[in-house]
């Protein structure tokens, strides 16, 4: 009776290890994009594919719009605490932490499309670089997905560099201003909600607003008829940047299974905003919106400017150095710089 007993005692607690080594592990992950957003979507999509990935092993609880942690910029700080596992935002709401979060977000004049972007945290060695930075803090870099670069909304013609002497707009606090007063422009740093009025009574006489898709639906191009497109000033990436701790619990499949996920949405959201872009070249030009692209010279003194401001970002942070450096090496790989 003892044997049989004992028996029992241990298929019982083999069963109890293998449900145990079967039980699906929960990360809440929070977006600053709404669900109907085509971010958002993706941020959606990404949760399902994280779960079809790791087949079950784990599951994504979405939270969008920052629902738990209420501002986009404190989500890091959430997922560093446990609050929640991992952060959806963008690495440059980090800067007040180390200046270093700038090149982990927008690499302003750098690179010209999201694909070198992407090729540098892939092949050139990014990815180490970043978690240099993050691991720092508790956090673990996981990927990027970055929408393209941004247009200039104008009412004058912004044709080339001569173009932004004197030229009033909205800019974004941080490395932005110094750049752009250094091509001549006039920078001038407000909220999004203060760009309409603005611009309607000449205070300014541009912005610095979103990707052109956005911007159109902004009805700014109305009264506003000359644009950037492609842009050469920012192209923001947004991350997925889980906590350490938890992150290094997981399995290494189900590490591959959500970096797999994660890259599929960077293309796909990627892929959605040149869509959306083309159709609204389509409708702007129809409206007599007059897009303008900046030559490859005209690029190359933009570069050249934003290299300055870099330099400068280098005395910052250790960090800030090694990252920047880290980036101009594949610049120069590949041929953007010298």
């Amino acid at each position: 009776m003892i044997k049989i007993i004992n028996k029992i005692a241990i298929a019982t607690a083999i069963l109890a290890l293998v449900g145990s080594a079967n039980a699906a592990t929960t990360l809440k992950v929070e977006t600053h994009f709404n669900a109907s957003q085509p971010s958002g979507e993706v941020a959606t999509q990404f949760a399902k594919d994280v779960e079809s990935y790791s087949k079950g092993n784990v599951k994504i609880e979405m939270f969008h719009s920052a629902s738990v942690t209420g501002k986009s910029a404190e989500v890091f700080n959430s997922a560093r605490s446990g609050i929640i596992d991992c952060d959806m935002t963008g690495g440059a709401y980090q800067n007040g932490k180390n200046a270093a979060f700038q090149f982990a977000g927008d690499i302003m004049g750098g690179y010209e499309t999201p694909y070198q972007q992407y090729d540098w945290l892939n092949k050139g060695g990014g990815r180490a670089a970043l978690n240099k930075l993050y691991n720092k803090y508790d956090m673990e870099f996981i990927g990027w997905w970055i929408p393209g670069q941004e247009s200039l909304i104008s009412s004058t013609p912004l044709r080339n560099v001569a173009d932004l002497k004197d030229w009033k707009f909205r800019s974004p606090p941080g490395m932005e201003t110094v750049i752009f007063a250094d091509l001549g422009a006039k920078p001038i740093v407000m909220d999004f909600g203060e760009v309409p009025t603005a611009l309607q009574t000449g205070i300014i006489d541009g912005a610095d607003y979103s990707a052109l898709a956005n911007n159109v639906a902004t009805g700014l191009y109305d009264t506003n008829k000359h644009a950037s497109y492609p842009g050469f000033h920012s192209m923001p990436a947004d991350h997925l940047a889980c906590n350490k701790k938890k992150w290094d619990s997981l399995s290494s499949s189900d590490q591959a299974a959500i970096q797999k996920a994660m890259d599929k949405a960077g293309k796909s959201i990627t892929k959605a905003i040149e869509k959306k872009n083309k159709e609204a070249v389509k409708l702007l030009k129809s409206q007599g919106v007059t897009l303008h692209n900046f030559s490859k010279k005209d690029r190359a003194i933009v570069r050249a400017s934003a290299m300055k401001a870099w330099a400068n970002w280098k005395k910052k942070s250790p960090e800030a150095k090694s990252l920047i450096e880290s980036h101009e090496a594949y610049m120069k790989k590949i041929g953007l710089i010298k």
